[in-house]
């Protein structure tokens, strides 16, 4: 297996709709009209207006910063202090979707997510994700860079929700590009798709913020689909693809064939491992995992759990790491993280892993941007290379 790296500064490159984007419209009024309107006939023409909106994100949160800018210039009093009543740097930028659409949207999701089986079996070429954590401006970024489909393919590794400010962005983007081209898009479940994770690290606090009275439902409806997520995928018989890892419960590939995925995530067990565990260096094939839960793995672990069920690599997320991307045991594991400056400080690479057809892999990069001048050394300074809660 090859494998090529391949640097790309999003801000560089021009970005290509494959599906055209003819008019702005309020996303209320999409999401009113998604909610009331969701015969088959028109069903196709309003998810393709709602993707289409979605993947304005950054453009219309650029022209909300200009704007914002402007009356900060014009309310400015004689002290030099902003109005109180005006001021808005400290609100995170968000389409106003309602709770009518994303409860219809996660209804239709889980009926599709429901018929597919615990392990995905996937043909290259494709794009592959790792966590992405509601940085729903870096998932538009890669998208930019990479295509929308039909035209490519894509594998998400888990972690869509909590940290970031857009959980409900990136979890109405991918479900519905899922309704659209369920033979394109293909997500599978993090330790993060689990309500008692998420109702502690952002979902839950979102929701509050956005759907007032009908949190709650939307709190539940999301967590239903995520809670349905197939659990691995197969590429083309040889890269094994997991949001954690392996464990010793796991010898054949069949074994995650006869996990009850549906519910919560437990505390111990192979469905637990596959969302929770680490690769270690430590040369103990199963460790002590310093996150309290799960196991760690070494390189001795992986070598034998490809060479049983006749595959050439794992790649898995689960962790942040410096570069977006990192190899282990002698390239025969990958992590993929795509959440570029993670949490707004830690200054990391976010990277897309890209599997050509010859199961050649290579890597686009979003450099983080925007980082505070206190944090420029903060890539020297501190070990990046560490877990994710």
């Amino acid at each position: 297996m090859q494998c090529v790296i391949m640097y790309s500064n999003v801000f560089q490159c021009s970005l290509v709709y494959y599906i055209r984007i003819k008019y702005f419209q309020s996303i209320a009024y999409l999401s009113d009209r998604m909610a009331s309107n969701m015969s088959r006939s028109n069903k196709q023409s309003n998810f393709v207006d709602f993707i289409n909106h979605l993947l304005t994100f950054n453009k219309q949160q650029e022209l909300f910063q200009r704007q914002n800018n402007a009356n900060h210039a014009k309310h400015t009093n004689h002290s030099g202090q902003l109005d109180s009543d005006i001021n808005t740097d400290n609100l995170p930028f968000r389409f106003n979707i309602s709770s009518k659409v994303v409860i219809r949207i996660c209804e239709i999701a889980l009926e599709i997510f429901k018929a597919e089986a615990n392990i995905l079996n996937l043909e290259a070429p494709l794009y592959i994700f790792g966590d992405i954590h509601g940085q729903f401006s870096d998932l538009v970024h890669f998208l930019e860079m990479c295509g929308l489909p039909p035209n490519n393919k894509f594998l998400f590794l888990g972690d869509y929700v909590d940290r970031g400010n857009n959980s409900i962005e990136v979890c109405m983007l991918l479900f519905a590009m899922k309704i659209l081209f369920p033979e394109s898009i293909y997500l599978i479940r993090g330790n993060h798709e689990c309500p008692e994770v998420n109702r502690l690290y952002g979902l839950y606090s979102e929701c509050e913020s956005r759907f007032g009275a009908d949190k709650d439902i939307v709190f539940e409806k999301i967590n239903e689909v995520l809670c349905a997520l197939p659990l691995c995928a197969v590429i083309n018989n040889k890269i094994f693809c997991v949001h954690g890892g392996i464990s010793p419960n796991l010898n054949k590939l069949d074994d995650i064939n006869k996990i009850m995925r549906f519910g919560k995530i437990p505390d111990s067990g192979l469905l637990c491992d596959l969302m929770w565990s680490d690769p270690t260096l430590a040369p103990v094939e199963w460790g002590t995992n310093s996150r309290g839960i799960s196991y760690t793995y070494s390189a001795d672990s992986v070598e034998k759990f490809l060479k049983r069920n006749k595959l050439q690599l794992i790649c898995r997320a689960h962790q942040l790491v410096s570069e977006g991307y990192k190899f282990f045991a002698d390239n025969k594991l990958v992590t993929v993280f795509s959440a570029p400056n993670y949490c707004g400080n830690c200054g990391n690479d976010g990277s897309v892993m890209k599997v050509s057809a010859d199961l050649v892999c290579s890597f686009i990069i979003i450099k983080p941007t925007n980082i505070p001048a206190s944090n420029t050394n903060i890539r020297r300074n501190r070990v990046l290379d560490k877990i994710d809660y």
